[in-house]
């Protein structure tokens, strides 16, 4: 394969190498970029490559599950250009795939694919969360996965004892227009109540309200408060009436998991 001047400057900047060894890169892989780019990466001659601090706050994520397991990943990048392009997604479904297999360890396994991704598109990218959780037989689950222009930007995976798919697919569906940051109130750090507690009875004493009533109306606040934060107390989606708890039933979530774009 041949390969021109253009070649050898693209090959430059795209990976910050000098012109002699781009062009040395070049021959040497019979004039195929990603080759090239990725031979002078090894060689410690691709001086642009880490760009490790660009902001990174875009990117994808993918969910997925087999009879043992249920994952989701999340790759960033710094434009949702990128995160939507053919190379990208690819990865990150490779990411998916080890992660299902392996567990969450299974992102080592792809980290040779993840800084090629830096060289040939020029970005910061980089594993971002990624979330794993175990299935029994006598369990059920369901992933949800909401895309915006082809990239996946909110993923949900929901795992029930004594319920059946179509319950955990709507626990799922509302888990991902809500986004919970916990499952139950236990998981809610102390500290952080605290913080909101003493917030909240900061504003009402501006409000001027009656100092008797004042620890009944931060109590209540601080429920609403929970609500907004605990998956088990949210309102279901499609009937704020009902709180997701009720919607349950007999039922139990035995493992949780969201990652979505931006958080």
């Amino acid at each position: 394969m041949s390969f021109t001047a253009k070649d050898v400057q693209a090959l430059r900047q795209a990976t910050g190498a000098g012109m002699m060894d781009s062009k040395r890169a070049l021959t040497e892989t019979d004039g195929d970029f990603d080759a090239a780019a990725k031979s002078l990466r090894e060689k410690g001659l691709a001086k642009s490559v880490d760009r490790s601090d660009r902001e990174n706050t875009q990117g994808a994520v993918v969910v997925g599950s087999t009879s043992s397991a249920a994952a989701i990943v999340e790759l960033k990048c710094e434009t949702d250009f990128v995160a939507k392009s053919e190379q990208f997604l690819e990865v990150l479904d490779a990411l998916l795939a080890a992660v299902l297999a392996e567990g969450e360890s299974g992102v080592d396994t792809q980290k040779e694919r993840v800084d090629d991704l830096k060289v040939t598109l020029k970005e910061n990218i980089d594993v971002g969360r990624v979330r794993w959780l175990p299935v029994a037989e006598d369990q059920v689950i369901d992933t949800y996965l909401h895309k915006q222009e082809g990239r996946g930007v909110n993923a949900v995976v929901v795992v029930l004892n004594n319920g059946d798919a179509a319950l955990a697919h709507e626990v799922a569906v509302s888990a991902a227009f809500s986004k919970p940051r916990f499952l139950t109130r236990d998981e809610v750090p102390q500290a952080e109540a605290d913080d909101e507690r003493l917030t909240l009875e900061g504003i009402t004493r501006a409000e001027g309200k009656p100092e008797q009533a004042m620890e009944k109306i931060v109590s209540g606040r601080l429920n609403a408060w929970y609500k907004d934060q605990v998956l088990l107390e949210q309102p279901y989606a499609k009937d704020d009436k009902m709180s997701i708890t009720e919607l349950l039933g007999a039922a139990t979530i035995a493992g949780f998991a969201q990652v979505y774009i931006g958080s």
